[in-house]
């Protein structure tokens, strides 16, 4: 009986340690299998692992660009590619102008790296008015280059983008006006890496993030110095005004970019509040499109002198619009505190033969 007993623990020990060694061997099998693949499912390709903002994201829209050529908005415009986007329309009086013109700055700081790793993209919103040929004419009144394209689609299509890229607001992008959201947005497709910017962004800033963070840094900076650095002073109410709402297209003076073509939409203003009458100039400031409306003969002659671009109304009230004057006097005064009035109004600072040609563009 005894020794029955002891051989059926033996027995019953024995089936134990052949179950446990069928568990270790099934788990050494599977460790196996992973680290040689067998059996695994393949891993996902990189490129499709890289970035949720695919082609399985943005819609491929049929778009018409200002030469007439048809091209898709993922396949053709955006992929693999760092872009700008905006949404526009030609016949805006108030903030597309203004969002043309701080772009265009853009584009001349980065040079000829628009059209080649940097691309531009204006999408009308107003498709029934904005053709091709309109939208090719209003390229060239803004002098834009290459790079740079101004695209037209179906409403519906168009709209459906706009809320895909985030640039639609319920209740202002309703269709019920022409009325939209002024956001612009940048980024790198193939990094998934996206940011909305602001039109009344400082242009340098801007160039920054297209040349330099989109692209991961891949130019190298150059080494400057801060000793070179200028000295900052803190900017007035008038001066912050104009520097986000006016420096797309004018120019304060040799030091604030005259004739190198960085601000030549619209004439350059140092002497300006000495040439214009203070009440004229303030209502030109804040009701441009009016004064054009009523045939005013000064709106009119800049209209046509300045490519018949008009100037945008940018809903500033009489304080702001004089704070702005305040600015553009006190500027005049720092450059040409000499300056001398002629007998026929004009103002000829002494020793400056340039800023002398700027007011005389002026009248």
């Amino acid at each position: 009986m005894k020794r029955s007993t002891l051989r059926s623990q033996a027995w019953g020990m024995h089936r134990v340690l052949a179950l446990v060694a069928c568990l270790l061997g099934a788990q050494a099998l599977v460790a196996h299998q992973a680290d040689t693949g067998a059996g695994a499912a393949p891993p996902a390709p990189a490129s499709e692992a890289a970035t949720p903002w695919g082609g399985d994201y943005f819609p491929n829209t049929l778009l018409t660009d200002q030469d007439g050529r048809q091209v898709r908005f993922f396949d053709d415009l955006i992929k693999g590619k760092v872009v700008v986007i905006n949404f526009i329309f030609t016949s805006c009086s108030d903030s597309c102008p203004l969002e043309t013109a701080r772009l265009r700055q853009v584009q001349k700081l980065l040079g000829d790296r628009v059209g080649q790793d940097i691309f531009f993209y204006s999408i009308s919103i107003d498709p029934l008015s904005d053709t091709p040929a309109v939208l090719k004419a209003y390229s060239q009144r803004f002098k834009v280059g290459p790079g740079w394209q101004f695209l037209t689609g179906e409403f519906e299509d168009v709209t459906n983008l706009r809320k895909k890229l985030g640039l639609f607001i319920e209740g202002v992008d309703n269709g019920r006006n022409k009325d939209h959201n002024l956001s612009l947005i940048v980024g790198n497709q193939s990094t998934g890496r996206w940011m909305k910017a602001s039109p009344f962004e400082n242009p340098w800033i801007l160039a920054d993030q297209l040349a330099n963070t989109l692209h991961n840094w891949k130019e190298p900076s150059a080494e400057q110095s801060y000793a070179e650095a200028p000295r900052i002073r803190p900017p007035s109410n008038g001066e912050e005004l104009f520097r986000t709402r006016c420096a797309s297209c004018h120019s304060l003076g040799p030091l604030d970019g005259q004739g190198i073509g960085m601000r030549s939409i619209g004439p350059d203003l140092i002497g300006v509040t000495r040439q214009r009458d203070a009440a004229w100039l303030n209502r030109w400031i804040r009701e441009p499109d009016r004064m054009l409306a009523e045939k005013d003969p000064i709106a009119v002659q800049l209209f046509e002198q300045y490519e018949r671009i008009p100037m945008p109304n940018l809903r500033l009230d009489e304080a702001s619009a004089q704070s702005v004057i305040d600015f553009l006097r006190d500027e005049t005064e720092r450059q040409h505190p000499s300056a001398q009035p002629l007998a026929d109004g004009a103002v000829t600072p002494a020793g400056t033969g340039p800023a002398s040609e700027a007011v005389s563009r002026m009248q």
